[in-house]
């Protein structure tokens, strides 16, 4: 008892930029800002050329509050096995910086807020769109699917391939085939993007009761499915170059973004096969790269004149 009060009594009386900061890593901003990055290039996509800089930065606005709002629901409904996991003790419900009801109430805020802004300044489908990228993580994902099955990752990662719809329907206010194709490009790099970090932080998932693929299966199943689905990513993006009329310059650099992506998966697997050392993050980071490097070539390909 007298060793609870004295750890109560030396935690620093919080402060509004301390709660501010702990709002802000409830909407986990390192995900949100992955999510603006294929944002912008979708939409300069389907303009053909630049959208007007309200549009944008009302969509990324918009895009970033969904993200954040999905991203505070998951830490309220995550808290009781991010308190078991080393890698997400830091987060604001576990060290107490927020309550449970802050968390809540935030999330549900923030998401209305995205909605009410996207439907103004943007559109109605960009709008509902945005609802359903919310629902899909919390009920679909966090809810339903984290806690039962090693495919998790799969199909929760839907909720993940909404931005390229919203911002392509921010700027048409329809959908057609070319935001599909991006859709599926994300689908497709979710799982040999996560499962590498399932892989590092396997011990963490297996405490807390969380069956990633990595905790179920062995290191050489993972890295297998890994390479699978990072062929049909880098098959997904070749087929943008006929139905987007992309040119020279996406068409190279997904080809050559490609051929490093699915070298370094099977670097990964033929290290598992063999049962030495792992480094599991250098996949990790290097999908990020992937990804990062493929979106810009999408923005920047339709202001070149070839």
């Amino acid at each position: 008892m007298q060793a609870a009060v004295e750890t109560r009594q030396a935690r620093p009386e919080p402060t509004l930029k301390r709660k501010l900061a702990a709002y802000l890593a409830l909407t986990k901003p390192r995900v949100i800002e992955l999510l603006l990055v294929v944002t912008a290039p979708t939409m300069i996509l389907a303009q053909n050329g630049l959208p007007s800089l309200w549009l944008l930065i009302a969509t990324l606005i918009g895009g970033a509050m969904s993200a954040g709002s999905a991203g505070a629901f998951n830490c309220y409904i995550d808290r009781d096995i991010d308190r078991l996991m080393k890698r997400t003790q830091g987060r604001p419900l576990v060290t107490g910086e927020l309550t449970d009801r802050e968390a809540l109430v935030f999330a549900y805020g923030l998401g209305v807020a995205s909605i009410v802004w996207l439907g103004v300044f943007t559109n109605w489908l960009a709008a509902a769109l945005s609802l359903g990228a919310i629902l899909l993580y919390v009920v679909f994902y966090s809810l339903i699917l984290k806690r039962r099955t090693a495919q998790n990752i799969v199909w929760g990662g839907v909720a993940g391939c909404m931005p390229v719809l919203i911002g392509w329907a921010a700027v048409t206010g329809d959908l057609s085939w070319p935001p599909i194709i991006l859709f599926l490009i994300i689908f497709l790099w979710t799982p040999p993007h996560y499962w590498p970090l399932s892989m590092k932080y396997k011990d963490d998932y297996a405490a807390a009761g969380v069956p990633m693929l990595a905790v179920v299966r062995g290191r050489a199943q993972v890295g297998l499915q890994v390479i699978l689905y990072a062929w049909a990513t880098v098959a997904c993006s070749l087929l943008l170059i006929p139905i987007a009329d992309m040119g020279l310059l996406y068409s190279s650099v997904a080809l050559v973004t490609g051929v490093w992506f699915i070298y370094e998966t099977h670097r990964l697997y033929n290290l598992a096969i063999r049962h030495v050392n792992v480094s599991p993050m250098r996949v990790f980071h290097g999908s990020i790269a992937y990804l990062s490097l493929l979106f810009i070539a999408i923005g920047i390909d339709p202001l070149l004149p070839f």
